[in-house]
């Protein structure tokens, strides 16, 4: 009976931490897209339940393209929030930036680096709690 209930519980937890992984099929202006590399986790703490967002990055229509996914627990809190996705190719500036407030799939803009080693960055910020400071994660490089 014990192990029951740990099983339990541990479906629970479990269950809880992958609601909010993003559920991207196709970026804007493009067809389907497949994600590659690992997935990112923006965390406004230590703690699994200070994740609010999650980071990719996936290749499709010749291009690389950053994603940011806002979780649902976040945005049941109703509190304002900007978003920022970026693919970030070695060597270089940033390139497709896109910024949004309070928009739960941010995408960014497709850029020509698939020849190039990249990451994909997530921004996000707190526009309620303390907008003068943000948090940016990135997936792993991808050559």
């Amino acid at each position: 009976m014990r192990f029951v209930s740990v099983a339990a519980v541990a479906a629970f937890v479990l269950a809880g931490l992958s609601s909010g992984v993003a559920h991207a099929e196709s970026a804007p202006g493009c067809g389907p897209v497949t994600q590659i590399g690992s997935t990112a986790y923006i965390q406004t703490g230590t703690s699994p339940s200070s994740i609010v967002a999650s980071v990719k990055q996936f290749k499709g229509c010749g291009k690389n393209w950053a994603y940011v996914w806002v979780w649902d627990s976040w945005i049941s809190k109703g509190r304002s929030f900007e978003v920022g996705t970026a693919i970030y190719p070695d060597g270089a500036n940033p390139a497709g930036y896109v910024r949004a407030r309070n928009q739960q799939a941010n995408w960014s803009r497709g850029t020509d680096t698939l020849s190039k080693c990249t990451r994909a960055s997530g921004t996000f910020v707190d526009l309620v709690g303390d907008p003068s400071f943000g948090y940016q994660e990135f997936t792993d490089k991808r050559c």
